[in-house]
């Protein structure tokens, strides 16, 4: 009889320290709480990235690619700053592959990427980068500036343009790293084209640019030229929000009477960020954004480089520009 007790005390004890299937499976659920909503169109975005793998960029990468097989992307956007410290120098530039194909190698991560031009491209090979569209199978950069039209499976329609902001910021004209290639590039042209493609009836209109409108990180007392350049004309036009990088952090800042400003930039080093007034939210956490399209709204969810969603957001399609 002791013998018996003593056996199953021993299965008690086993039983109570090893964690059934169940209880692992509650764990992972409640540690991951992406919405994947079916029928949506996809995007992850990113900014600020491009460092050979150092300083979070792999592990981020890693994260992006694992989030896949939960959230597959239809496409990955980049908000700019692709090649620290100075660019590339040309479309074999081995920069390309150990900072770009070698890094975001994830299964997942082999989608059409749609990338803007950040003010550390500028001082290597811009034109490079553009050109690297027609080497790259998923590398898209068919210009200085571009536009790419998606629809969801649901019916959603939406256009997303992609601007090169560097030149609106009148300060780089006085910056030797800058001025002899910004000064080269036509900001008026570009403001027409881009009153010109935002003049259609879709259902969501969302702007790309590498510097943000508003910003509670370092340069919160900077004067800021690209909303003086922008913002009135994204609200006439209706446009629902703004992606940008720039600031190496991850913020959601809606002021009153105007559009969702959100900056995707802790793609790889992070630093210190604040809040305005306005922020929704701010942290300085390495991480990417995800973007999902439906009929109904926009749902904006940033998720760390532990796989974590530390903020949650969805836009309601009667809300745009407003």
């Amino acid at each position: 009889m002791r013998h018996f007790l003593a056996i199953i005390s021993i299965l008690c004890l086993f039983y109570a320290c090893t964690p059934s299937n169940g209880s692992s499976e509650q764990a992972e659920e409640q540690k991951s709480k992406l919405e994947v909503i079916e029928d949506a169109y996809h995007m992850y975005v990113i900014g600020d990235w491009g460092r050979n793998g150092h300083d979070n960029q792999q592990e981020v990468a890693d994260q992006m690619n694992k989030t896949g097989y939960t959230m597959e992307p239809e496409i990955v956007i980049s908000t700019g700053d692709n090649f620290y410290p100075n660019g590339v120098a040309s479309t074999s530039d081995p920069y390309l592959i150990s900072s770009y194909e070698n890094i975001y190698s994830g299964f997942m991560l082999f989608c059409p990427w749609y990338v803007a031009l950040g003010n550390h491209d500028y001082r290597g090979n811009a034109q490079a980068q553009i050109d690297y569209t027609n080497i790259s199978q998923r590398w898209n950069m068919p210009d200085r500036y571009f536009y790419k039209d998606i629809e969801s499976d649901d019916g959603a329609t939406a256009r997303i343009i992609f601007l090169d902001t560097s030149p609106l910021n009148d300060e780089y004209y006085e910056e030797d790293k800058y001025s002899d290639k910004i000064s080269t590039q036509d900001t008026t042209k570009q403001l027409a084209w881009m009153d010109e493609v935002l003049d259609i009836e879709t259902d969501y209109k969302i702007v790309v640019g590498h510097h943000p409108m508003y910003t509670g990180g370092k340069r919160v007392d900077d004067k800021n030229y690209v909303r003086l350049h922008l913002e009135e004309r994204l609200k006439k036009h209706n446009v629902v929000a703004y992606l940008a990088g720039h600031e190496h952090d991850l913020q959601h800042v809606k002021p009153e009477g105007s559009i969702h400003h959100f900056v995707s930039g802790a793609g790889s080093e992070v630093r210190p960020t604040g809040k305005l007034e306005t922020t929704l939210f701010a942290e300085s956490v390495p991480g990417f954004m995800t973007i999902s399209v439906t009929k109904d709204k926009l749902l904006c969810q940033f998720v760390n480089s532990d796989g974590e969603v530390i903020y949650s957001y969805s836009i309601p399609k009667v809300s745009q520009g407003v």
